[in-house]
């Protein structure tokens, strides 16, 4: 089922609605605040800057205060009735605004403009924790996509509304109120459609004390080092948004020399790319969570990032063209990619970073898990700030120029994430390695449990057995390998970061063997998949050698469900043993070999022997090799 067949769900769409016109209306309002105060009061340039420069901070603030209770409020109460509250409390917001916008009382705007932070600081533990309740695993990389392409549409229509409303002669004012007030009501509409979302920590005693809590949030979502650093890098990518919007519009000016439409098409086909970006993860990820795309966003913003330095920098020879004029001019397409790209690549970057932050963090502290990533958003949004303000003000470099040093920073920032976590290079090389070498296609992996502890077995047919069963699988998976191959120089660090278990027989060394049983049994214990190979070799004609009883051994020690699984198509391929008198891998003779992968219904411990497995998985895997 294709993604966008979500939108036909009640249990996805009124939720997709709702937070999508609530990022326009935030937008919306916000940008024709802008305009008010930018243009329309008569401020000289020293005040007007005053308050365009205090009201992102206004709005940030609630984020830093309150992120932590929100977090408490999700977990601790049903979210349906909590966005619903959300909703009503935006309403209310937006008629105090329609005063400030008719009176033109910035003050009163202000206050808005905190209510409004608090309303999304609120608001966001809630939008991304509720997706895992609302979806199937296999949807949910889809689904974050669709919510990460409306968030980015809606944000680009509400701050071209709110600039066009208020900028109407006259009637500005009005106009900027009733679409507001509008939306929220439609918003709230929306929400009044979204099924119930029950409460996940509903035992959790609610801590007041803000300061307090906070520091317990960040504590949590520090707990797991996977999903600490998948927080930092959601992180870092606001840190990079951040600065890119920031300077577009002097970008735009200065080197583009284009006028008010020119920024327009810039923030436009950022936000598309990063639309298309987000809507592609589902397809590239086989709607599994994919966080080998991360490293390959990564390496695309900072690839086209750069590329747009190149494309053009300097002062632009000409100021205020149209778009029309600076699309005719030379070398305009490239940057028009870039930018795209730019967006695309982001997408790619941070979808999959929040739905293995959805699929990792325990259910009962999801919420404040988001809740303390929204903490760091905003730590690395504030310096972002000053981050550009240093190197613009201080350092005086031009925006362009601004760009080019968030891109080369994002290298380090990634080599560092990435080393502190190798399972995202680990994932990214997987990614690659079994989509350039094979088309795979996997039937049965709804049999494999969603969470607690499973015993996988499958036929041995290549070297890249592991590779392919983990890019296809949406849970990770423990693979025992032989100790040999686990201590190949180079190789060993991947093994180790794939907490693969080296074994050994038992003439060969038993210490390394007893080591194994008792690091399989440790996994079992611990609620993970472990997935071994009973033949304990490579096939060496095609066919499938008798298991041995170590399957056995497991199970008595172990009692857990196990899973039949077999490999059909790699006899032949690159990596098996076929048609090579020294039993080495071979050329496969035709590119891209189509795999498939067929999982069973898992079987009960009682039922599962060497010999019943075995049957099952030679029934499995047929007569295809």
């Amino acid at each position: 089922m294709s993604q966008f067949a979500l939108f036909g769900q009640r249990r996805f769409a009124p939720f997709f609605w709702t937070q999508a016109l609530a990022a326009f209306n935030d937008n919306a309002f916000r940008q024709a605040l802008l305009v008010l105060v930018a243009f329309q009061l008569g401020l000289d340039d020293r005040a007007a800057a005053i308050y365009t420069s205090f009201a992102p901070a206004l709005f940030i603030l609630p984020f830093f205060l309150f992120s932590a209770s929100a977090g408490q409020l999700a977990e601790k109460f049903e979210k349906t009735r909590i966005i619903r509250f959300v909703k009503l409390f935006e309403i209310a917001a937006m008629a105090i605004a329609a005063a400030g916008f008719i009176g033109h009382h910035v003050t009163l705007l202000l206050v808005v403009l905190f209510m409004m932070g608090l309303h999304s600081t609120v608001f966001g533990p809630i939008k991304y924790a509720i997706l895992p309740q609302m979806l199937k695993p296999a949807e949910l990389v889809g689904g974050n996509g669709l919510v990460e392409m409306g968030t980015q549409l809606a944000i680009l229509l509400g701050m071209v509304a709110g600039t066009s409303l208020m900028g109407v002669a006259g009637v500005g004012s009005w106009l900027a109120a009733g679409v507001t007030i509008g939306v929220a009501v439609v918003g709230y509409l929306a929400s009044r459609a979204i099924p119930p979302a029950p409460a996940t920590a509903p035992e959790l005693k609610f801590n007041p004390n803000p300061f307090g809590e906070t520091a317990r949030v960040v504590g949590i979502t520090h707990a797991d080092r996977a999903v600490w650093n998948a927080v930092l890098g959601i992180s870092w990518f606001w840190f990079f948004g951040t600065v890119l919007i920031a300077q577009l519009p002097i970008y735009t000016r200065e080197t583009l020399g284009g006028d008010n439409t020119v920024y327009t098409l810039v923030l436009t086909l950022f936000s598309i790319g990063s639309g298309l970006g987000a809507l592609a993860c589902e397809k590239l990820s086989g709607k599994r969570v994919e966080i080998g795309l991360v490293p390959l966003g990564a390496f695309g913003l900072t690839a086209f990032g750069v590329d747009l330095y190149f494309a053009r920098h300097g002062l632009a020879p000409m100021r205020e063209l149209g778009w029309l004029a600076f699309l005719r001019g030379a070398g305009s397409w490239r940057i028009v990619l870039d930018l795209t790209l730019i967006g695309a690549f982001a997408g790619l970057y941070v979808v999959p970073l929040f739905a293995f932050v959805q699929a990792r963090a325990p259910r009962d502290k999801l919420s404040r898990i988001i809740a303390g990533n929204n903490i760091m958003n905003a730590v690395l949004i504030v310096a972002a700030a000053g981050f550009s303000l240093l190197l613009g003000n201080l350092v005086g470099l031009e925006a362009i120029q601004i760009f080019l040093v968030a891109a080369l920073l994002n290298v380090l920032v990634a080599v560092y994430i990435f080393t502190l976590v190798p399972e995202f290079i680990l994932r990214f090389v997987t990614w690659v390695l079994t989509r350039t070498l094979y088309r795979v296609r996997a039937d049965g992996t709804a049999h494999i449990p969603e969470e607690g502890p499973a015993l996988l077995v499958c036929n041995h047919v290549s070297y890249v057995d592991p590779l392919l069963l983990m890019a296809s699988l949406r849970r990770p998976v423990r693979f025992v390998m032989y100790y040999r191959i686990f201590n190949i120089p180079f190789l060993r660090f991947l093994f180790r970061t794939a907490k693969a278990i080296p074994i050994a027989g038992h003439k060969e060394d038993p210490a390394v063997l007893q080591q194994a049983y008792d690091a399989i049994d440790a996994a079992l214990a611990g609620g993970e998949l472990v997935c071994i190979f009973p033949e304990g070799a490579l096939t060496r004609d095609g066919a499938i050698a008798p298991f041995r009883p170590g399957v056995e051994k497991i199970l008595a020690r172990r009692p857990v469900p196990v899973v039949p699984m077999a490999l059909r198509g790699l006899w032949g391929s690159m990596w098996s043993r076929r048609d090579s008198a020294l039993h080495r891998a071979r050329l496969p003779r035709r590119f891209r070999a189509r795999v498939e992968l067929v999982v069973d219904a898992p079987l009960s411990p009682e039922r599962a022997d060497a010999a019943s497995l075995e049957a099952r998985v030679r029934e499995l895997r047929g007569g295809m090799a």
